[in-house]
């Protein structure tokens, strides 16, 4: 939706008052665009850990619930905590690997508990940032989100081909059919859509997905959950436990050093697109605190961590609609959600090849914006060598577990279940190592 569709100034300012007929299709296209994405990935961990149904639920009411209230604090700081401006934010895709590799080696008790020990260290990131941003320039950013999206793609495809669940039916036409309709109808959406249809792309998808999912049957869709769940329930405090395996403390705070960088750019992008202004360094820092405390909390209540949505900071950019009231209701939509069992029940009937295929364009976006980062900068000998020798590290690694054999089972947790945290320390060691070359791009 563009400036021009709408005469309420107020829309247009920070702490302008637009009226709340004007304000609320403006928020809902906004819960639109980050519904789909931000309960996909409690969904995925429940099912890659075997979760019992009542802690799917609980999973995805976190969700909603820490979503909402990160937007908030976001919107209107605490202290320090919150950058000031408006953003949607919800649970990152990007931790996705790192948190599958922690439950399946530890469980999920240990998610929670190194969320909590690194979200605490993030905290100082924030109070830091002034100073270490430098150390995280585009080819160092840029070669960790890549690897973030290639480790995601094994995950998509086991999920388009029915998921781990899926038994002998693995890899059934059935389960592909439905994939690659919805993967069809989510990218129809995103190229030839426009307004709200073109930025609820993956939930139309998801939407076509479930209903051809009803039409061919199988067993794909149960109900039997949502027909059993409450109305209205509060958040659980530690009802999935908290341990605190020295790996997984270590891969968690690397994961939340790597999302701070995302972070960055994701505020520089708010500020740039919807102020036309650069960021601070008191709302980068702001922002990437008020993610440390949400996630404490959320690491209390069952919540992932969570990270700006890009697709809604393209949404501010391309829109400018800016004004806090807009964001109140999107908080207060997420938070209501998250509040209703039965919406997280309903939730948990997506079948998984449904799923795959509308996040593997998510997955896909991924890969690419860490494409753009890293040529950003000129791909030089000096670059290429740092982007090369980082992934072929991080991704080969991963790819041939038993290299590491021999090594601590810490050192086998921390840097070969994922290939994003070795990628991004020698990424980051190498920039700093190999001297500086502003030599052009070769061929």
């Amino acid at each position: 939706m563009q400036k021009t569709r709408t005469t309420d100034p107020g829309l247009f300012q920070l702490n302008g008052k637009p009226g709340w007929g004007v304000s609320f299709p403006q928020a809902m296209q906004h819960v639109l665009a980050m519904l789909a994405g931000n309960i996909t990935p409690p969904i995925l961990l429940a099912q890659a850990l075997k979760l019992p149904d009542d802690q799917r639920i609980l999973l995805i009411q976190a969700a909603m619930i820490i979503g909402g209230i990160t937007t908030l604090i976001q919107l209107f700081p605490i202290w320090r905590f919150g950058m000031g401006l408006p953003n949607v934010m919800g649970v990152a895709f990007a931790y996705m690997p790192v948190l599958l590799s922690i439950g399946l080696s530890y469980g999920i008790s240990a998610i929670f508990g190194s969320q909590l020990v690194a979200a605490f260290l993030s905290i100082f990131i924030g109070m830091g940032i002034g100073k270490i941003r430098k150390f995280f320039p585009p080819i160092v950013s840029g070669t960790v989100v890549l690897s973030i999206g290639l480790s995601l793609y094994n995950t998509a495809i086991t999920y388009m081909s029915g998921g781990s669940g899926a038994g002998d039916r693995f890899g059934s036409p059935t389960f592909w059919i439905v994939a690659l309709v919805t993967l069809g109808v989510t990218l129809a959406c995103n190229f030839f859509g426009k307004g709200y249809i073109k930025v609820s792309g993956m939930l139309i998808g998801i939407a076509a997905g479930y209903i051809l999912s009803l039409v061919l049957g199988g067993g794909m869709i149960k109900f039997d959950n949502v027909l059993t769940s409450g109305w209205i329930a509060l958040p659980r405090f530690f009802s999935f436990g908290m341990s605190f395996p020295v790996g997984a403390i270590i891969s968690m705070t690397l994961m939340y050093i790597v999302q701070a960088v995302q972070t960055i750019g994701d505020v520089s992008s708010t500020a740039i697109g919807g102020f036309g202004r650069e960021s601070t360094d008191r709302e980068l820092g702001g922002a990437i605190m008020g993610q440390g405390l949400c996630g404490m909390l959320g690491a209390c209540i069952g919540g992932l961590p969570t990270d700006p949505y890009s697709q809604n900071v393209g949404l501010i950019v391309t829109s400018k609609v800016v004004a806090k009231r807009v964001f109140v209701i999107v908080g207060a939509l997420m938070l209501a959600a998250g509040l209703i069992p039965k919406f997280g029940a309903l939730m948990t009937t997506i079948p998984y090849s449904v799923l795959g295929g509308a996040t593997v364009t998510v997955f896909a976006a991924i890969t690419m914006s860490g494409i753009s980062l890293i040529t950003q900068q000129p791909m030089n000998y000096r670059n290429k060598m740092i982007v090369g020798i980082s992934l072929a590290l991080g991704v080969g690694i991963y790819m041939v577990p038993n290299s590491l054999q021999f090594f601590p089972l810490a050192v086998q947790d921390i840097i070969g279940k994922s290939p994003i945290i070795l990628s991004f320390v020698v990424s980051f060691l190498l920039n700093i190592i190999v001297p500086k070359d502003d030599t052009a791009e070769e061929d």
